[in-house]
């Protein structure tokens, strides 16, 4: 067995990993469908409609080889528009939007500050060669101020997450300054700020209330508060038009399938529609966290430090004896165990109540 000394060693840690078959008879408090729009049937409806019109079925190609189609630029012009950025580039996944934008906006001479809490994707896209990339302390904007006033690079480049997809805290608005005072291009991963936050729900920009600026690029995924798939990239139609030149994951691949363009677009207009009522939701069930467990989160992540891969194993599965699914997070993901629970809106406040009374019997005993 080629592995199995490595396999031995992950069950010993309590870090062997195994896939779980979805269940639809019990809670789930463990996806990043922040929205519950993955439930939504009329979003489902409206999109199996247009493609059914539709003289295909399938993209067929990548996006620069016949693979662009109207249903891609319509999404694409509407999350502009929602958004402030001039141009837009819908693609496959977050983690190949990671890929992308460290691969290709990185050249020689140049040089990546990333927080050092962002995603694994953009961490393996600087093991690729000539990408030289200093990390900074998370969130710690003196160090990252002092990094950048220091760097003889060409062209500066900082990455970092609008809300950070383990802690659940918001990247620090001085940041955003820092890239303007030091002409830094800012790259800002919204996997899990997009939809969740600011008065449109549109993320950090939004929430920040920033005016958009040539060196700012965002990139969100469609798999979370969009319930849908795929993910795309916003930024200066100068950026993308690059990235179009040189990003291997959006030049070599398959462009995002048609019913996950639709069904995300339905789900962009349904967040603008109902914003007032989502915002609402949220709200609810943030306060709900705080007032049951004493935790006070900006975002739909609690992560509870367990710190023993053991016990977090054992409290994620005592919960799902009881009927909840929430996430069990170890190394190599985390420092430190955690229990992550998402208090999504598909599920009811009485639903979140009584998960929020059987965690903190466990938690306490």
């Amino acid at each position: 067995m080629y592995y199995q000394d490595e396999l031995n060693a992950l069950k010993k840690a309590s870090r062997y990993r195994t896939r779980e078959l979805y269940r639809d008879d019990i809670l789930d408090f463990a996806s990043n469908d922040y929205l519950g729009l993955a439930h939504n049937k009329e979003l489902h409806n409206l999109s199996s409609q247009t493609l059914s019109k539709l003289s295909i079925n399938s993209t067929k190609a990548s996006m620069l080889v016949n693979g662009y189609h109207q249903i891609h630029k319509d999404f694409e012009d509407e999350l502009c528009l929602a958004n402030g950025f001039e141009d837009a580039i819908v693609l496959g996944s977050g983690f190949n939007a990671n890929i992308a934008l460290v691969e290709a906006l990185v050249r020689k001479n140049d040089e990546l500050f990333m927080d050092e809490k962002y995603h694994a994707s953009g961490v393996l896209a600087t093991k690729l060669e000539g990408k030289k990339t200093t990390f900074f302390k998370h969130n710690d904007v003196d160090e990252l101020d002092g990094l950048l006033k220091n760097s003889k690079a060409k062209r500066k480049i900082i990455a970092i997450e609008g809300i950070y997809s383990m802690d659940g805290d918001l990247a620090k608005k001085e940041i955003f300054d820092l890239a303007k005072k030091y002409d830094a291009l800012l790259v800002v991963d919204e996997a899990h700020s997009s939809g969740v936050i600011g008065k449109n729900l549109m993320g950090i920009f939004d929430y920040y209330e920033l005016k958009i600026e040539p060196n700012h690029i965002k990139m969100g995924t469609l798999g979370k508060a969009y319930g849908s798939f795929g993910a795309f990239i916003l930024a200066s139609h100068h950026i993308v038009e690059y990235l179009l030149n040189r990003a291997k994951p959006i030049i070599y691949a398959t462009s995002l399938s048609l019913y996950d363009t639709l069904l995300a677009h339905n789900a962009l207009r349904y967040m603008l529609k109902n914003k007032d009522e989502l915002t609402n939701k949220l709200y609810e069930r943030k306060k709900i966290i705080k007032d049951r467990l004493g935790y006070d989160i900006k975002s739909m992540i609690l992560p509870i430090n367990i710190g023993d891969n053991k016990r977090v194993i054992k409290i994620k599965d005592e919960l799902k004896s009881l009927g909840f699914m929430v996430g069990a997070i170890r190394q190599p993901t985390v420092d430190s165990a955690i229990l992550r629970v998402i208090p999504r809106v598909a599920n009811t406040k009485d639903d979140l109540l009584c998960l929020c009374q059987n965690l903190d019997k466990i938690l306490k005993s």
